[in-house]
């Protein structure tokens, strides 16, 4: 059960914030800034790539690196292909993981690790391979860790990750709504010089001040009424998200909301781009989820029975879309099953601050739901 008294006793919120979350949610945007100055100080502003990689590799282990990894793959398009390599090994943690290169990469290839660790001797493995290839390979990475020794010994680009007091916890900091950030701000500009996305140095301070700006709307001293993260919290208590997103931007976005919740709030969730959703959650809405679902017997004693799971519509959309667009569908096929609907769209700016917005909003709501269901 969610206690929704909690949200709005931001003394009673900082208690119960053991991991932290709050903080790192709110100091996204400082983080973009940090992660930013590490690049320039790398190196990556001054790089002069001989023409776009063939391919881009990414490797690393969590949510958050999977997240970079569906980020990247979306701003940068048909440019060049994003290809994710997965770990394998008999446990996730950082010792028993292991990552391969695919048989076609080679020279014309870039190989990305991202992780908040470094101590993972299969990333270090990875990064010698890829010198073997002669792969141009880049880490984004706390410092002083076996990983950085790696980068510099197999003559690799290797940009510190922007960390906080908070993360020495490596257990914690992987799930820390900030991490995403440090890892991914420094790839957007080492892209933004190869030409595969324009993330030029004031696109990413737009971030920020983004970042900033849902901050200071979603943090734990604005009521609940007026708070766009704990409304979606309250919202989704006792509630299976379905969670349907509108626009390129959009569809990361869910992707990330659904990964935040089961890893902060240990909650299920289910993504799905429109129009497409319409017809693959059609009979779910139809069946047992639906808000009209189980009007037998309305006055039987339901005490001691543990609440009902009902689906509830989260529909994300990027930006106000002009033209075709199957949101009024989505509202009436979710409406016509009674079933409720939630919806974000971001203010007017780039694709960069749209996505960051809706990634914003979505953290705080993830971590708000982890915090007053006791998870």
């Amino acid at each position: 059960m969610l206690d929704e008294s909690l949200l709005d006793t931001p003394e009673a919120l900082a208690e119960a914030d053991r991991r932290a979350l709050l903080r790192g949610a709110a100091e996204a945007g400082a983080r973009v800034r940090t992660a930013a100055r590490h690049a320039a100080e790398a190196g990556v502003h001054d790089l002069k790539p001989d023409g776009r990689p063939r391919a881009i590799l990414t490797a690393g282990p969590g949510a958050a690196a999977t997240c970079v990894a569906d980020l990247l793959g979306t701003l940068a398009g048909a440019t060049s292909p994003v290809t994710r390599l997965a770990p394998a090994g008999v446990a996730p943690a950082a010792g028993a993981l292991r990552w391969e290169l695919p048989g076609w990469a080679g020279s014309v290839d870039l190989l990305l690790i991202t992780t908040p660790d470094g101590t993972e001797p299969g990333l270090a493995l990875l990064a010698e391979q890829a010198y073997r290839r002669g792969c141009t390979v880049v880490a984004v990475a706390p410092a002083a860790t076996p990983l950085t020794e790696a980068m510099h010994g197999n003559h690799g680009l290797f940009v510190p990750m922007a960390t906080a007091p908070y993360d020495e916890d490596e257990a914690l900091a992987a799930s820390a709504p900030g991490v995403l950030w440090a890892l991914l701000t420094p790839l957007l500009a080492l892209l933004d010089r190869t030409g595969m996305l324009t993330a030029p140095p004031d696109a990413v301070e737009k971030i920020a001040d983004r970042l900033d700006h849902i901050a200071e709307r979603c943090g734990p001293a604005i009521a609940t009424y007026s708070n766009p993260a704990k409304t979606l919290a309250t919202e989704l208590a006792d509630s299976l998200p379905l969670i349907w997103t509108e626009g390129v931007s959009a569809g990361p976005a869910g992707r990330r909301f659904a990964a935040a919740l089961a890893e902060l709030s240990g909650r299920p969730a289910l993504v799905a781009e429109l129009p497409e959703a319409l017809a693959s959650y059609h009979a779910l809405l139809a069946g047992r989820l639906a808000g009209s679902a189980n009007p037998d017997d309305f006055f039987r004693d339901r005490v001691e029975e543990t609440p009902a799971l009902h689906a509830r519509v989260v529909l994300l959309r990027d930006r106000p879309i002009g033209g075709l667009t199957a949101a009024p569908a989505a509202r009436e096929l979710a409406l016509s099953h009674d079933t409720p609907i939630s919806e974000l769209e971001p203010e007017a700016g780039g694709e960069l601050e749209s996505l960051a917005e809706l990634i914003a909003i979505t953290d705080f709501a993830a971590v708000y739901l982890a915090l007053a269901s006791g998870a």
